[in-house]
């Protein structure tokens, strides 16, 4: 039975460990112990086990994990096992890069649907997407049953477009926008500043020795 409430840091973990026990799985690797998996994955092995502890028994004391069952029980919790629908809101430059790359590599993620303001991209088919009008975004939204949406829009413009998401019933915004947009209750946000990331990054570089301390 698995804990109602994981901690933020452990499902952040879990596509890094759901990702290279695929890879141990593809070469043929039958079981793995917390130690091996920790130096694959950065990770320290206190750490993941406590991360595992969470779902309940997953290994054996003494033998460690089965490749293929930790695997599973993975693809499932992480709902591998079925295609999620995304859509992308702004087809500015970035939305065009996420549009190329729409999740390549992966079988249970993809970009379905495409929303601008542009006339001269609307109507059309970018990177095999199709690209509607934001007039349209509510009604495809809701046809298209997608619940998760990539959000790229101009900054000006993002609070109310996200109020128009949530009314749209969508559940899950990855926000690329450097506004931090409100949602309601039960509407979760992530977000993601690329500037952030690179400034914070510079930032321990210039300022942490290079033994981390």
């Amino acid at each position: 039975m698995v804990n109602a409430k994981i901690p933020r840091a452990t499902a952040k973990r879990l596509p890094i460990y759901y990702r290279y026990l695929g890879i141990l799985y593809n070469s043929g690797k039958k079981r793995i112990s917390s130690t091996e998996l920790a130096e694959a994955v950065k990770v320290d092995s206190a750490t993941i086990r406590r991360d595992f502890s969470y779902f309940g028994a997953l290994g054996k004391r003494g033998y460690g994990y089965d490749v293929k069952s930790l695997l599973d029980f993975f693809k499932k919790t992480l709902n591998q096992d079925k295609l999620t629908n995304v859509g992308l809101i702004g087809v500015g430059n970035l939305g065009h890069a996420l549009l190329n790359y729409n999740f390549h590599g992966s079988n249970n993620v993809r970009i379905s649907a495409a929303f601008d303001i542009d006339d001269r991209i609307t109507g059309t088919i970018q990177s095999g997407v199709p690209i509607y009008p934001m007039s349209e975004m509510k009604e495809q939204l809701v046809q298209q049953q997608i619940e998760v949406v990539i959000l790229t829009v101009p900054s000006p413009v993002a609070q109310r477009v996200t109020d128009e998401l949530v009314a749209a019933g969508v559940k899950g915004i990855l926000n690329f926008t450097p506004l931090r947009v409100t949602v309601q209750d039960g509407v979760r946000i992530q977000n993601v500043d690329l500037t952030n990331e690179l400034q914070t990054l510079i930032y321990f570089l210039n300022h942490v020795d290079q033994s981390g301390e």
